[in-house]
C-alpha cells in the first residue's frame, strides 16, 4: 500500500478528512509532521492512531537543520507523497531537493491569484465573485508550483467571511482526497 505523510500546523481538519477518507483504503497515512506542540491536529492524530513527529523550529539553528531531521524520519517511511494540510512554513531546499515532485499543498484561493497566508481575506477584499481552492505542487516559491486541480463556487456577495470559509473548507475536504487518490494511482 502506498504511503503518505501529512504536514500540519493547526486544527487539522484536512488531516482528519484525509485519514477518514483514505487511510487503509487508498493509502497508509504513515506520519503526521507538526511544528507546533499543542496543535489540535496532534490530538486528532492520537485519536486516529497515526504516529506523529513534533518539532520546535526554534530549537534548531537553521531551517536546513530541522528539515534534515524531518528527512531522516521520512527516509524511514519512504513516502510516495507528502501532503501539506495547513502547514504554515515555507518548505526549504533541503526537503524540496529530497522529495522533488512529491510534495503537494492545498491553498484556499484560485491560484495564481491571492497566494500567501490569507488567500481568503485577500480574495474577499478584492471583491471576487468566484472563490475556490487550488491543489498544487510545492516549489521554492510561495504558492507558485504547478497547479494540479482547482474547485470553485460563485459568491452571492452577501456571505460573511465565516460562511465563505465554511464553503472553502467543504471544497478542500472534497478535492484534496480526490487529488491525492489520483496522484497515488498514476
Amino acid at each position: 500500500m502506498k504511503k503518505i505523510v501529512v504536514f500540519a500546523s493547526g486544527s487539522g481538519s484536512n488531516f482528519q478528512t484525509i485519514v477518514d477518507k483514505l487511510h487503509q483504503k487508498t493509502c497508509e497515512v504513515a506520519l503526521l509532521v507538526c511544528d507546533k506542540a499543542g496543535a489540535y491536529c496532534l490530538e486528532r492524530a492520537e485519536k486516529l492512531h497515526i504516529p506523529t513527529f513534533v518539532f520546535n523550529p526554534k530549537e534548531y539553528e537553521t531551517k536546513a537543520d530541522f528539515e534534515k531531521e524531518i528527512c531522516q524520519r521520512l527516509n524511514l517511511i519512504q513516502p510516495d507523497l507528502i501532503v501539506l494540510a495547513g502547514y504554515m512554513r515555507i518548505i526549504g531546499e533541503t526537503l524540496l531537493n529530497a522529495y522533488e515532485g512529491k510534495i503537494i499543498n492545498i491553498h484556499p484561493a484560485l491560484l495564481p491569484a491571492f497566494p500567501g497566508r490569507d488567500g481568503i481575506g485577500d480574495a474577499l477584499n478584492y471583491g471576487v465573485k468566484v472563490m475556490g481552492v487550488t491543489v498544487h505542487y510545492v516549489d521554492a516559491g510561495i504558492d507558485t508550483g504547478n497547479i494540479i486541480d482547482q474547485a470553485c463556487f460563485k459568491r452571492t456577495g452577501n456571505e460573511t467571511r465565516e460562511e465563505v470559509e465554511t464553503r472553502i473548507h467543504a471544497l478542500e475536504h472534497e478535492l484534496y482526497p480526490q487529488v491525492i487518490t489520483q496522484l497515488l494511482q498514476a
